[in-house]
């Protein structure tokens, strides 16, 4: 491990710390939240480089603004993110778990199998950018939502519920988040940019499936779970296309 020990891994540390310092007053994170948010910014910088921590930057924000749309709407409905949108540390890491993993893959491997790394890397954060438009706009847009697994009219919010409007917005959220890691080199063609955004529009659909099964019959299966499983079947499901492919 002594390339944690290299200079390059200081100065990650020390342009995160700036970073944070600078942007912590603005609304997207709890305290704690923005003190993991260091720690995974200086992993992704440390890691890969500029190309990851701009990508999770831009995950982040357009996730947030994503939550505040309708906002007040979805407070009043009781179905809105708890502590005014803010994410906390359970959240970074359970939008970031998986790509923090392929990040570090990434590092010990020296580079070796990029490829694949890279379109996993995208998958998680396509897949869980997608679960965020789907559920702030399908909470606040979705005029009838239906249990994924039969069908059945539910509550918004409840778990595994979809509505139209909710799943259209999955796929721009997933396309979305795939152009960007196409814009910033983790993609290197058209094809792979296609198995990042459907890899993250499928994922989010198994999520709603695993959420109607289990989420409310296990207890300690928690929503930040929930999402690590997502960007993990993400990944693996990006790798089997992108090898398939061939």
């Amino acid at each position: 491990m002594a390339f944690f020990l290299h200079s390059d891994w200081f100065r990650a540390f020390f342009i995160n710390l700036i970073i944070i310092l600078i942007a912590h007053r603005l609304p997207f994170l709890t305290k704690k939240g923005w003190l993991h948010a260091g720690i995974l910014g200086t992993i992704l910088l440390g890691c890969i480089g500029w190309n990851a921590w701009i990508a999770v930057a831009l995950y982040l924000l357009f996730g947030t603004l994503v939550t505040k749309i309708g906002f007040s709407f979805k407070k009043s409905k009781g179905i809105a993110e708890g502590r005014g949108g803010r994410r906390g540390p359970e959240n970074v890491w359970g939008s970031a778990a998986t790509g923090t993993l392929l990040a570090i893959i990434y590092k010990l491997l020296n580079g070796y199998g990029e490829y694949f790394l890279f379109i996993a890397f995208a998958s998680s954060f396509s897949a869980k950018l997608a679960d965020t438009f789907g559920s702030e706009i399908g909470k606040r847009w979705g005029q009838n939502t239906y249990l994924i697994t039969n069908l059945r009219a539910v509550p918004v919010g409840t778990d595994g519920a979809i509505s139209f409007a909710g799943t259209i917005a999955s796929f721009v959220g997933s396309s979305l988040m795939g152009l960007i890691m196409y814009k910033l080199g983790f993609l290197a063609s058209a094809l792979s940019l296609t198995i990042v955004i459907f890899s993250g529009f499928i994922a989010t659909l198994a999520e709603s499936v695993f959420g109607a099964l289990f989420q409310h019959r296990i207890g300690w299966i928690s929503n930040e779970l929930v999402n690590f499983f997502q960007t993990v079947f993400a990944s693996i499901l990006s790798i089997v296309f992108a090898y398939t492919s061939l």
